[in-house]
């Protein structure tokens, strides 16, 4: 390990670098772990079954409920509330009793459907009918129908400033929160650990970029180290710095 004389950074390098990971203990039964955890939570039910078969890792989760959860998570994303709340009730009857935030956005999402179609008076009597009692009961939520609301008062709901309401990126939010109201239903973890992992990762390597000059992965999708000569390091500031000062 050296210390550039023009800098305090420190360079490691690529064989200093492996051997340092090589002294930290993983276990393969962890790393199996949190493929499963990912598998099983974003709902993979042939690739859980094959990584289970190939493994040799057994898991009390029966993998068989994956596909009636990833049949109430897609129908959600096709924008058939009704269908996904029916599934949810015959799945666990108390969930939506249970979690009355939960089904409010539900609620909500539907009211969303029926204004995307163009169907204003049967939006507004379901607002009335379903969803403002919610509101009542709890005020917290009636920002949020207000919000949705008012995309009725555009012709042109697609120009509207809560034009995000319909975006499928809305539906996907909705999709993910019941999802993860059934995991936690059924005593597993509402999200998987390794997006948590990676973002940990890449926070990590933006800590240890200020003081030393390391192999990093540059890819997560192509996860190698790639050695950062002091020279390579210094032509990636200097170039971030240009195309910084060409914006200003």
């Amino acid at each position: 390990m050296t210390t550039s004389s023009s800098s305090s950074k420190q360079n490691i390098s690529l064989e200093e670098w492996e051997g340092k990971m090589a002294e930290v203990p993983i276990a393969k039964s962890d790393l199996n772990q949190l493929i499963m955890n990912y598998l099983i939570i974003e709902g993979y039910k042939d690739a859980a079954e094959k990584f289970s078969e190939e493994s040799g890792l057994h898991t009390s989760v029966d993998l068989g409920s994956i596909d009636e959860r990833m049949q109430i998570r897609v129908a959600v994303q096709n924008g058939d509330i009704p269908g996904a709340i029916s599934r949810v009730n015959d799945l666990n009857p108390d969930l939506l009793d249970t979690d009355p935030r939960l089904y409010f956005h539900l609620q909500q999402q539907h009211l969303i459907e029926l204004i995307r179609q163009g169907k204003a008076e049967e939006a507004l009597e379901f607002a009335q009918d379903e969803l403002a009692p919610h509101g009542e009961q709890h005020p917290e939520l009636l920002r949020e129908l207000e919000k949705t609301m008012a995309l009725l008062a555009f012709d042109a709901t697609a120009r509207s400033p809560l034009a995000e309401l319909l975006d499928f990126a809305h539906r996907q939010k909705t999709a993910n929160e019941l999802n993860a109201a059934l995991l936690a239903a059924h005593s597993q973890p509402r999200e998987p650990k390794l997006p948590a992992l990676l973002q940990l990762l890449a926070w990590t390597q933006e800590q240890l970029d200020e003081k030393a000059s390391y192999p990093r992965i540059n890819n997560i999708v192509n996860p190698v180290l790639e050695e950062q000569t002091p020279a390579a390091a210094a032509g990636a500031k200097d170039a971030s710095a240009g195309s910084s000062s060409s914006r200003t």
